[in-house]
C-alpha cells in the first residue's frame, strides 16, 4: 500500500485540485441519450421539402393550439392540433407530462404522451386511429444511467391475431468519445413463416470537438451519418443507406446555412437518386410569422416540385 500511495503522490506532483478535477471531467462519460437519436444531428440538417403549407401557432398559458392546412399534390386537408406541457420541471428546458396530438376532419387521429416519472425513468405512449380504427400503439420504457441507456418498447400487441413487437436498446458511453449500443427486434405473428423472428443490431458513434460519425450494422442494412460544424454559420453532414436485401445504396449530402443577423437558415442537399432539395426558412420580424421557401427536382425523373409555407406564432 505504501509503495501504491508513493507511486500516486508522484504521478500528481505539481497538480493543483484544479487541475486534477479539469482532467477528471475531461474524462468523464455522460449519458448517452437514446439510440432513436443516434443520428440526430444529420437528419435535423436535411431538409423536410413541402409543397404547400400554413399553419397557425397559438400559446395559452401550458397550452398550444396549432392549425395547419395543407396543399399539395400528393395530400390536401387541414389539421387541428394540440399541445399540453405539464408543471414537473426536470430542467430549465423540459418539463412534463408532455400531451400533444393532431385530429383531421376525417376523424384520423394522432396521440402522443410523454411523462418524466422520476429523475431517470421515462415513459412514451403512442397511438394511431385510422378510419375509427386503431392502427397503431406503441409503449415505450426508458432507464438513463450516468453512462448509459436502457429502453424498452411494445408495439401493438394483438392477442386475437397472436401478434406482437417487442424493441430492447441500449446504449453505453464507454469513453467521453465513443459510445456502443445494440438493439434486439422480436416479433410474433401467425403470418411470420415459423411464428417469430429476432433482427439484432449494433450501433456506435464517435464523437469529437466539432464533427461526429455515428454508424448501424443489421443483418439486412447498414446506415453511416457524419455530421461537421464546419463554422458558426455553417454545418455538413453526409449520410449513407445500404440494404443488403434490395443490394442497392443511397449516399446525401448535405448542409446548413444560418445568418443569425438576418434570422434566415438555409438546408440543401443532393443525393444519388439525383434528387436536389433545398428548404429556406426566413423570420419576418417584428411579425410572428416565419415565412418558408421548398424546393426538389428529380433529373432523371424529369420532376421538380415547389412550395411556400408561412408558419405563424
Amino acid at each position: 500500500m505504501g509503495a501504491i500511495a508513493s507511486r500516486y503522490r508522484v504521478s500528481n506532483a505539481g497538480l493543483t485540485n484544479a487541475d486534477i478535477q479539469n482532467i477528471e471531467n475531461a474524462n468523464k462519460r455522460e449519458n448517452p441519450g437514446t439510440l432513436d437519436e443516434l443520428h440526430k444531428k444529420t437528419k435535423d440538417v436535411l431538409p423536410v421539402n413541402f409543397e404547400g403549407e400554413i399553419k397557425i401557432h397559438k400559446t395559452l398559458n401550458y397550452q398550444q393550439m396549432s392549425h395547419t392546412l395543407t396543399m399539395s399534390s400528393m395530400q390536401n386537408g387541414y389539421k387541428l392540433g394540440a399541445t399540453y406541457i405539464g408543471t414537473k420541471q426536470i430542467s430549465p428546458t423540459e418539463a412534463f407530462p408532455v400531451v400533444l396530438g393532431d385530429v383531421d376532419p376525417a376523424g384520423n387521429v394522432n396521440f402522443n404522451l410523454i411523462h418524466q416519472l422520476t429523475q431517470d425513468v421515462r415513459v412514451k405512449v403512442a397511438a394511431q386511429v385510422q378510419e375509427c380504427k386503431l392502427s397503431a400503439t406503441q409503449g415505450t420504457v426508458e432507464y438513463k444511467g450516468s453512462d448509459y441507456t436502457l429502453a424498452l418498447a411494445v408495439g401493438k400487441p394483438d392477442c386475437s391475431d397472436k401478434s406482437s413487437v417487442f424493441v430492447g436498446h441500449y446504449l453505453q458511453s464507454v469513453s467521453k468519445h465513443l459510445t456502443l449500443g445494440a438493439e434486439l427486434v422480436y416479433q410474433s405473428s401467425a403470418r411470420i413463416a415459423g411464428g417469430e423472428v429476432a433482427i439484432a443490431s449494433a450501433a456506435a458513434r464517435y464523437t469529437m470537438d466539432d464533427s461526429e460519425v455515428s454508424a448501424t450494422l443489421g443483418a439486412a442494412s447498414f446506415h453511416v451519418c457524419y455530421f461537421k460544424q464546419a463554422s458558426e454559420q455553417l454545418q455538413v453532414v453526409a449520410e449513407m443507406e445500404t440494404s443488403f436485401r434490395g443490394m442497392e445504396s443511397t449516399g446525401t449530402i448535405g448542409y446548413q446555412v444560418t445568418i443569425p443577423k438576418a434570422e434566415l437558415v438555409f438546408r440543401g442537399m443532393v443525393d444519388s437518386n439525383w434528387n436536389i432539395g433545398a428548404v429556406l426558412e426566413k423570420k419576418l420580424q417584428p411579425l410572428p410569422f416565419t415565412f418558408a421557401l421548398s424546393g426538389m427536382s428529380n433529373q432523371a425523373k424529369q420532376q421538380f416540385k415547389f412550395g411556400c409555407g408561412l408558419i405563424i406564432g
